[in-house]
């Protein structure tokens, strides 16, 4: 399996005095360099393990969610849209047609940003891209497999860390997705992350958060000066965590509008079967 490796490091100081932190780990050569190749690999482990400032969540509901009424029905996808499926995470998601410059990425293939050695931080698998190659620029170069090719936006999906809350996985993921998507350790964006917010969509029963970034490091016009990350994360019968990410550049033409991106948001549903 893919981990995150390295030391336990600060990522980022958010809103409230909330530090991100990476988890140290081990990383498997193989996987590694199946993700640096652009190609399949296992999932990533746990999303960087953070404390927030804010204890009080911590003591809310982590049973395990599934289909219920008060979450409603999934609700058919859009017309002309495409599904990503994500098996490992039980989830499946629609992201609008090749018409509208959407591509869809094969079943596990997984994105990933590394430290300056180039070992992994931090990946998503099952993605999809918005407008890839827009822009040869990246506030972030330290990219393997299908990371900062000069999309728009990018979605995926992720696991999570059981030693915190959902609530705390739903912040982290939003946090660590800005910093490493927008600059990176050594070009850190400025950060705000939201409080986790309940989600009740299509039979999930979870948390989002969402981060505003305002990024830093603009090596050329066509890297956004903002950008936005929302996440959903919910718990699946097995107790394990299910988690999805969207991050998408702002402030430069074409951006995904964030109405877009929440029409995106509620084609999320869990993986029947």
């Amino acid at each position: 399996m893919l981990a995150v490796v390295g030391g336990v490091v600060a990522l980022a100081v958010i809103g409230g005095g909330a530090f991100f932190l990476l988890k140290g780990g081990d990383d498997k050569k193989d996987d590694k360099q199946n993700v640096a190749a652009g190609g399949q690999a296992k999932p990533s482990g746990d999303p960087a393990q953070g404390q927030q400032g804010q204890q009080g969540q911590q003591g809310q509901s982590q049973q395990p969610s599934g289909p219920d009424a008060s979450a409603g029905a999934p609700a058919a996808p859009p017309a002309g849209w495409q599904t990503q499926t994500s098996k490992e995470h039980k989830l499946q998601y629609d992201v609008p047609g090749t018409g509208e410059k959407w591509k869809v990425f094969p079943q596990d293939t997984m994105l990933a940003y590394t430290d300056a050695s180039g070992k992994p931080q931090i990946s998503m698998r099952d993605t999809a891209n918005f407008t890839e190659g827009g822009c040869a620029s990246s506030a972030n170069p330290n990219a393997v497999g299908e990371a900062g090719k000069g999309q728009l936006a990018t979605v995926g999906t992720a696991g999570g860390d059981a030693s915190l809350s959902i609530q705390e996985n739903a912040r982290n993921w939003a946090g660590n997705w800005g910093v490493f998507a927008y600059g990176g350790l050594g070009n850190k964006p400025k950060i705000e992350v939201s409080q986790a917010q309940p989600w009740k969509q299509n039979g999930i029963d979870g948390w989002t958060a969402t981060a505003k970034v305002r990024v830093l490091n603009r090596p050329s016009p066509c890297v956004p000066p903002t950008a936005i990350v929302k996440s959903i994360v919910w718990k699946l019968p097995s107790g394990d965590f299910s988690s999805w990410i969207v991050y998408a550049d702002q402030g430069v033409s074409g951006a995904l509008p964030e109405s877009r991106i929440d029409e995106i948001m509620k084609t999320v549903r869990p993986l029947k079967g």
